[in-house]
């Protein structure tokens, strides 16, 4: 567990070092305080409101004991395990099986599984997957989310305004070629260090999961099942708005090139592995 939070640590260190040697190349202390001030603004926006769009975008549809009672006492269970208040819980009517958390703390936090995982999965692996949201609640993973989105949204903002601050390059020593290396560069280093950060968060859910649910091998079945299904079945909102896309369990892109480095998810075969090891370590 330290290992990863030691993990994220870094790279939220790590991005806020980028962000401030990109400002004072490209900015200077003005422009670099406009775009993070821009950046913030519209990340806090998101912050208190994206819960209720994100569930809208995908046409969830809120569920109580009576209309989805096996599902809702699952997730009842594992809130009541993990310590947590009750989130209010959705089903997507979409055939790729996925699920996903949001909401900006865990006392107004949601869960959203679609059909297809619901359909697909035995109990016990979707417990283990309703387990990893929790995780996920109760790491105010959100919260740390929109800070890496804030900073890599203002590195972004200052990379595109860049020529419009760059009119004292000289004066402040900066050559203009070394500004147009920077304009293209920092964005891709800022989208690298928060996909780094976001598979940190998976990984730690996959742990958190595995403890709130205590069966960390229910849910590596669940990851396998998952991922030979997910990529087979298109999901047509998050192919509209893949910013989505590490909200999620498991990549719901159909793309097969986005990998490695450019995922915002761990490779499933180490997610899988991790858990196996660590059921071994509960026995």
């Amino acid at each position: 567990m330290l290992g990863n939070w030691f993990k994220t640590t870094i790279l939220m260190a790590g991005i806020v070092v980028l962000f401030g040697a990109v400002g004072a190349a490209l900015g200077g202390a003005g422009g670099m305080l406009i775009a993070l001030l821009f950046a913030a603004a519209m990340n806090v926006y998101a912050y208190w409101f994206s819960d209720g769009m994100v569930l809208k975008m995908y046409n969830a549809q809120e569920v109580d004991e009576q209309s989805a009672p096996k599902f809702y006492r699952i997730v009842r269970e594992l809130a009541h395990n993990a310590g947590l208040p009750m989130p209010r819980v959705y089903i997507i009517d979409e055939a790729q099986p996925n699920a996903f958390a949001t909401g900006r703390d865990p006392e107004h936090a949601a869960v959203a599984a679609t059909t297809g995982i619901i359909n697909m999965l035995s109990e016990r692996e979707l417990r283990g997957v309703m387990a990893h949201e929790l995780a996920h609640v109760r790491h105010r993973d959100t919260l740390i989310s929109t800070i890496s989105a804030t900073i890599a949204g203002a590195i972004s903002s200052i990379a595109q305004f860049g020529l419009l601050f760059s009119g004292g390059d000289r004066e402040r020593g900066v050559h203009p070629a070394v500004t147009i290396l920077i304009m293209i560069l920092a964005p891709i280093a800022a989208m690298l260090i928060q996909m780094a950060i976001s598979r940190s968060r998976e990984f730690e859910a996959d742990r958190g999961g595995a403890k709130i649910s205590g069966d960390p091998q229910a849910l590596a079945a669940a990851l396998k099942k998952i991922h030979n299904y997910a990529h087979q079945i298109p999901m047509d909102t998050a192919q509209q708005h893949p910013e989505t896309a590490q909200m999620m369990i498991v990549n719901p892109l159909s793309a097969e090139g986005i990998q490695g480095l450019f995922s915002t998810h761990p490779a499933t075969e180490e997610r899988v592995a991790r858990l196996m090891a660590l059921a071994q370590g509960i026995a």
